[in-house]
């Protein structure tokens, strides 16, 4: 890429989202950065090592995807306890694992049955904030936007103090590479209070920068399977 990525904002706000939208608005941009000409620029890069990073994650063996879930769920349990302790820290939004991300749902079931509450992310109205319904072992899952597994319409709304979201891409300064359609940007930006945010993805997709626009927030914590990246202290 010609632009130098020092010229691409700097940590201030949003993420990319965690969702399949890259399927929908492919060139998503904020129309408020400071260049259209080098958002898209940035756009159209962040597509092309989406679509490599997936298919890095794809060749990944099925055993070798357990081995990460399980190092991810050792490594995140101090995390969330150290939220829990001396907190007001009531509800967990996880993520429902598709296109190969590490399968958390083991550990989701296990904090359920210790009073924390657990929410999935839904997307219910298009370039819209995310809801979060609150998940159960015994919920009703219902297919949502991308055919993804969600909590059925009735299940409770909740404001999540913690979030978990899955990584297609990260760099060295705790951003994130998401699937592009701006969702979790216009979450984090709706929320009364921002959630303390968790990246969860492979080590093996750490980028030296992901040319950070000014809709993009750096996430509190990175974590891969070889531990914590970046915590807030950073």
């Amino acid at each position: 890429m010609a632009n130098d990525p020092d010229s691409f904002g700097r940590r201030s706000g949003f993420s990319s989202p965690p969702c399949l939208a890259a399927e929908i608005a492919p060139d998503y941009f904020d129309p408020l950065g400071v260049d259209p000409g080098q958002a898209r620029d940035v756009a159209r890069w962040r597509k092309s090592e989406r679509a490599r990073l997936r298919d890095i994650r794809k060749a990944l063996r099925s055993g070798e995807r357990r081995e990460i879930a399980d190092a991810l769920i050792t490594g995140l349990r101090p995390v969330l306890d150290d939220r829990l302790q001396g907190s007001n820290l009531r509800t967990v939004s996880f993520y429902w694992p598709i296109q190969n991300e590490p399968d958390l749902r083991p550990l989701m079931t296990e904090l359920s049955t210790t009073g924390v509450d657990i929410a999935l992310p839904l997307v219910e109205t298009k370039a819209a904030p995310l809801v979060f319904r609150r998940w159960t072992p015994d919920t009703r899952m219902v297919r949502g936007h991308w055919n993804i597994p969600v909590p059925p319409g009735d299940a409770q709304i909740v404001i999540p103090e913690l979030v978990l979201a899955p990584l297609v891409g990260w760099d060295s300064e705790g951003y994130r590479l998401g699937y592009g359609g701006g969702y979790f940007d216009r979450t984090l930006a709706s929320l009364p209070n921002k959630p303390f945010a968790v990246g969860i993805g492979f080590h093996a997709a750490k980028l030296a920068t992901i040319y950070p626009q000014p809709h993009d927030i750096a996430l509190d914590v990175i974590l891969t399977e070889q531990g914590i990246q970046i915590t807030p202290d950073s």
